[in-house]
């Protein structure tokens, strides 16, 4: 499965980004799909993730309570809602997919075997 990201942007802290993570390919309904970013000189990161029908979803303590994520497999897309953004979560976002039919939400990136262009996201102060 091929994956887009976009949505990505310039926005003051506080304010609000939704990121599209767009399928191509394959039905994007058959993955678990995760969102994880990557700032200047650091590693990349989990953010989130989601099972196959949307019913599940996992967070990182890092943006637990702030951001929402969710999937219209109807258009075979996977969303990230940002919201009470801060500068610290200036980066590239990435979304990504496990292996066709795997159940589990995990966080390791390299348990995540296709992924999509990043998507840069700014928070000014």
């Amino acid at each position: 499965v091929q994956l887009q990201a976009s949505g990505g942007g310039l926005v003051q802290a506080g304010g609000s980004l939704r990121l599209s993570c767009a399928g191509a390919g394959r039905t994007l309904s058959s993955y678990v799909t995760g969102w994880f970013r990557q700032a200047p000189g650091k590693g990349r990161e989990f953010v989130a993730a989601i099972s196959l029908n949307g019913g599940t979803t996992r967070y990182s303590d890092a943006v637990k309570g702030r951001f929402t994520v969710s999937r219209d497999n109807a258009k075979n897309e996977v969303y990230l809602q940002m919201n009470s953004l801060k500068p610290e979560d200036t980066a590239e976002y990435y979304c990504a997919a496990r292996g066709q039919g795997i159940t589990v939400l995990t966080t390791p990136p390299h348990l995540y075997r296709y992924w999509g262009q990043g998507t840069q996201v700014t928070v000014s102060s």
